[in-house]
């Protein structure tokens, strides 16, 4: 028997041999994200884009959000099994809903650094969190540093702020109109909105929460109790490709835009990929993630910030932290050492 029959009759047997076998059932994931398909969601979508998640037995879709409050709601509701949300958000439903049946959990910490800051522009003088003292600021009600800004207001001595209110795409514009004084926002969607606005970089003054005293978390990976209870595996399953995706994400962040522009075509592709790197440097692979590790909290710091929210808010009943952070399903250690190498 010549060596190309015997490799074509290996060949036919092992294809009957996968005809045979029982495929293997995918477990559906309703995954939902914090906002719009942007740059950071790439971190998200490496893991789908590279087939991680269907290797991992995990059929997921993923779906853009419109803030973190409605996230946490429709994980909550069981719309979806997984979401991606600030964790503040998620200790305010937490406490304002001590008896609803179904509270999600935070199985995995992505941002270990709140990316809320407040933003001005340098003509108004403004140059530290004192000088906002008296001064007219504007966020959307639900934005996460508006929430959070009496905790940094605390941190730093501020008082007498006056809000107005507007939807998210005017609120750039009304700082470069000059209509408010300062902005609260996610540093790298507001930085780069102004520029949008034709606003130069050199002239936009950036005071971050985490620079000034403020050490929230940021955003977390969360799960329906369900999921939880009745599947932790696929918790387990999700969470390690999720980390092995971001880390091929971090290690080249621009092509990886070419995932977010599969999900939305009409996204600007250098802005994208300039405020995925952003994220990443800003949040992600902060000095704060590099020294506690990517993807787990430190306890006193969860039990700090659930007692800033509890305040800050004023929820119902005070934030649990053992409530609403789980590290039962995170991957090893060395699964977890995905942060890309400190620039010089």
């Amino acid at each position: 028997m010549s060596f190309h029959t015997f490799t074509r009759r290996a060949l036919l047997a092992a294809a009957a041999a996968l005809a045979a076998a029982p495929a293997m059932a995918q477990t559906p994931i309703k995954f939902q994200l914090d906002w719009r398909f942007e740059g950071p969601a790439a971190l998200f979508l490496g893991a789908a884009n590279k087939g991680y998640y269907k290797a991992a037995g995990l059929d997921v879709t993923i779906d853009a959000g419109n803030g973190s409050g409605g996230t946490v709601t429709r994980v909550a509701s069981g719309s979806y099994e997984m979401g991606f949300a600030d964790l503040a958000a998620l200790m305010e439903f937490h406490a304002n809903n001590p008896d609803a049946p179904n509270k999600p959990v935070a199985v995995m910490m992505v941002y270990n650094n709140t990316p809320a800051a407040v933003l001005a522009l340098k003509k108004s003088g403004i140059t530290k969190p004192a000088d906002l003292s008296g001064k007219k600021l504007g966020a959307p009600g639900f934005d996460a540093g508006r929430r959070a800004f009496p905790i940094f207001a605390k941190a730093n001595g501020v008082s007498n702020v006056a809000w107005t209110s507007m939807d998210p795409p005017l609120r750039e514009t009304m700082l470069a109109r000059g209509d408010i004084d300062a902005i609260t926002g996610f540093s790298f969607t507001s930085i780069l909105n102004l520029e949008a606005r034709n606003v130069k970089t050199e002239d936009i003054v950036v005071l971050p929460y985490a620079d000034f005293g403020v050490k929230l978390y940021g955003n977390v990976i969360i799960a329906h109790p369900k999921l939880i209870k009745e599947n932790p595996a696929a918790i387990k399953a999700f969470l390690s490709a999720f980390t092995k995706g971001a880390k091929d994400v971090m290690a080249n962040p621009d092509a990886s835009i070419d995932y977010v522009k599969a999900r939305d075509g009409i996204i600007n592709v250098d802005l994208e990929k300039r405020r995925l790197r952003m994220a990443i440097d800003a949040v992600v692979a902060s000095p704060d993630a590099r020294r506690e590790g990517f993807g787990v909290v430190v306890p006193g710091r969860l039990a700090l910030m659930a007692s800033q929210v509890s305040d800050a808010f004023g929820t119902k009943t005070r934030v649990d932290p053992n409530a609403v952070w789980s590290d039962a399903f995170l991957p090893s250690k060395a699964e977890l050492n995905v942060l890309p190498p400190a620039k010089k």
